[in-house]
């Protein structure tokens, strides 16, 4: 269990093995999530035009997190490159860092903590 805020700043995220997920020319990321429920296989082979994947756009701020999650970066090294690039209109700084990274965790599944 995380008890401080310091323990919460030093976990550490790699990208989820099964991901797939491409980057343009503006390292704007955009994820692409497999369409392969049997409802969607049974539907395409009568036809039906369901596309293979979904594709999700992370904003520039979204895009830049994701892009640094490499399974060695801490979220405060995360927040300080943020920080860095973006100045005062990345604040609340790690109330929205932590947030996001939650969000990608838990309910996505994009990421996954390495070492908690």
């Amino acid at each position: 269990m995380l008890n401080n805020n310091e323990d919460i700043l030093n976990i550490i995220f790699k990208i989820s093995d099964n991901l797939e997920y491409e980057v343009d020319k503006d390292h704007i990321v955009t994820i692409l999530e497999k369409q392969d429920h049997k409802v969607q296989r049974f539907f395409r082979k009568l036809k039906f035009r369901i596309p293979e994947y979904k594709k999700i756009s992370l904003d520039e701020y979204g895009s830049c997190v994701f892009l640094q999650i490499d399974g060695k970066k801490t979220v405060k090294d995360i927040g300080e490159n943020l920080e860095a690039k973006y100045g005062d209109k990345a604040h609340p700084l790690y109330e929205r860092l932590l947030l996001f990274l939650n969000h990608i965790n838990v309910n996505c599944h994009y990421v996954e903590k390495t070492n908690f």
